[in-house]
């Protein structure tokens, strides 16, 4: 029969039902070191019941805190983003002037900050008839110079977004210039050159000569015409200042009108986008016999 083993390594069960067994330490303290791995001794933050703030301030109640929560932070977003900076300032500050701003009577005539800065201009083309007749006429050419460009782009060049865009564009300006018509301005300097030419049909918001002066410059982009998209970018600035001194457009026209441009270009990318998935695999298929066409219809 063995003998028993010593003292110092037997465990005993306490009498309690705790399920642990207790070490009796030897001198050497090898136990007590395995014993201290298997089951640690509780700290003061964890006995307290969940984690305490780090010393460094990085984490409290066991989430990580936001880095823009300090001065660090919000300086390091002003530094890498100071557009979005500068709107959320623009943000804080209308919402002051939205709540305090004086509302335009109904008799009233609308104000317009666009009509105030080409007061002077205005001015000198209602003297000289003959220079509104020269202006308008001269933006006549400028839309005419937009539709022939995406025409050629699709027709000759097989790019059709941007004839795509043009005639999203054209279709939202008639549904909203239908649902809510703007009172043309008492002061407009109207003009049989102008387009439409005669003024036959008036369409305020939004402008569709601004738009479609956008639409063409983006796709000069996209063929790499940067030169030209230049151009088209400064005859679209002096088309904005002419509506604007004959009162053809208010400013708010003009400035939806540029977002109207880029917005319909883009959605007009995402359709065919879409359609060369979708359709071009079916065109590619063997047996087609619209392949080159088809492709070329959907191409960018």
């Amino acid at each position: 029969m063995p003998p028993p083993p010593p003292p110092s390594l037997t465990a005993t069960a306490p009498s309690m039902g705790n399920a642990e067994a207790v070490v009796v330490v030897p001198a050497n303290g090898a136990a007590r070191r395995r014993a201290d791995k298997v089951h640690p001794a509780p700290t003061p933050d964890r006995a307290a019941g969940g984690a305490m703030e780090r010393k460094d301030g990085g984490e409290v109640g066991g989430r990580r805190r936001p880095e823009w929560c300090s001065a660090a932070g919000v300086a390091g977003v002003l530094r890498r983003h100071p557009a979005a900076a500068a709107f959320g300032c623009g943000l804080l500050l209308f919402m002051a002037v939205e709540y305090t701003i004086p509302m335009v009577p109904p008799a009233a005539p609308p104000v317009d900050l666009g009509f105030a800065a080409t007061a002077a201009l205005h001015a000198g083309i209602a003297a000289r008839p003959w220079l509104n007749s020269l202006l308008a006429a001269l933006n006549t050419v400028f839309v005419a110079m937009q539709a022939a460009y995406i025409l050629w782009a699709i027709l000759g060049e097989g790019r059709p977004r941007a004839a795509v865009a043009a005639m999203m564009m054209f279709t939202c300006r008639g549904a909203l210039g239908c649902a809510t018509q703007l009172p043309l301005p008492a002061d407009f300097l109207g003009s049989g050159m102008d387009f439409p030419v005669g003024n036959v049909s008036f369409f305020l918001f939004f402008s569709g000569h601004v738009a479609g002066a956008v639409i063409a410059a983006e796709d000069m982009r996209r063929a790499g015409r940067r030169g030209m998209a230049r151009l088209y970018d400064a005859l679209n600035l002096l088309q904005g200042v002419r509506l604007l001194a004959c009162r053809g457009h208010y400013t708010i026209d003009l400035a939806v009108g540029v977002g109207a441009g880029l917005l319909f270009d883009m959605l007009a990318g995402r359709y065919l986008d879409g359609k060369n998935a979708v359709d071009g695999a079916a065109a590619a298929a063997p047996g087609s016999r619209c392949f080159s066409c088809h492709k070329a219809l959907l191409s960018q």
